[in-house]
């Protein structure tokens, strides 16, 4: 299916389809930072993710410029604090975290994607159901804009103490996912997928039960 999108006056024309086939996992990114603008565009876009009763459960905090610093320190020190880095002050030790940081500090923009629990536990699939297609969602439409996102799941979104020092209430909430997101240095080739026909199974008749 192809849809028409004005662009600076000019009509471009988009296929859904070749978006979900093309976008890729960026792991490494441009200096330039994406404009704010474009970040509320794609955000913008990515609420229309399906979401039960209208919940629309997700929330988003971007760390970037100056916040960008402060988001990777607490990182490092969450990693400290799991065991994840050491804390001596061994030559070895300092190097590893500082290249940590300076790695952390070059991606553009680092994108907290985060979801009040619901305690129920159909209710909280159905919140973090929303959430995953909402975060699917950004990843497609900032291929739109040229914009690469690397989904992370990290071992310091399950850091209480990391979660709080960003400004999330552990009491009632929860880290989804954290997106690096930045104009792509590198776009990886295409590794293709496993055949659908291997996962698929069509049922067309009546299933016997056991026993009967």
């Amino acid at each position: 299916m192809l849809f028409v999108k004005r662009i600076s006056g000019r009509m471009k024309r988009i296929s859904i389809l070749d978006s979900i086939k093309n976008r890729r996992s960026i792991h490494t990114f441009k200096k330039e930072e994406v404009q704010n603008h474009v970040l509320l565009d794609i955000f913008h876009y990515a609420s229309y993710a399906p979401t039960h009763y209208m919940k629309e459960p997700w929330q988003i905090k971007v760390f970037q410029e100056k916040g960008k610093k402060f988001f990777v320190d607490e990182i490092i020190s969450s990693y400290e604090r799991i065991g994840m880095l050491r804390t001596d002050k061994e030559p070895k030790t300092i190097k590893m975290k500082e290249s940590m940081k300076q790695f952390l500090l070059e991606i553009p923009h680092h994108a907290v994607i985060f979801f009040e629990v619901e305690k129920d536990p159909i209710r909280y699939e159905e919140d973090y159901a929303a959430v995953c297609a909402f975060i699917q969602n950004v990843q497609l439409a900032a291929w739109e804009h040229g914009v690469g996102v690397l989904w992370t799941i990290t071992p310091y979104m399950h850091d209480q103490t990391f979660v709080e020092r960003v400004g999330i209430n552990t009491d009632v909430m929860k880290i989804a996912a954290v997106l690096q997101m930045g104009y792509p240095l590198k776009v990886p080739r295409n590794k293709g997928r496993t055949p659908i026909e291997d996962k698929l199974e069509i049922i067309n008749k009546s299933i016997e039960k056991a026993g009967e």
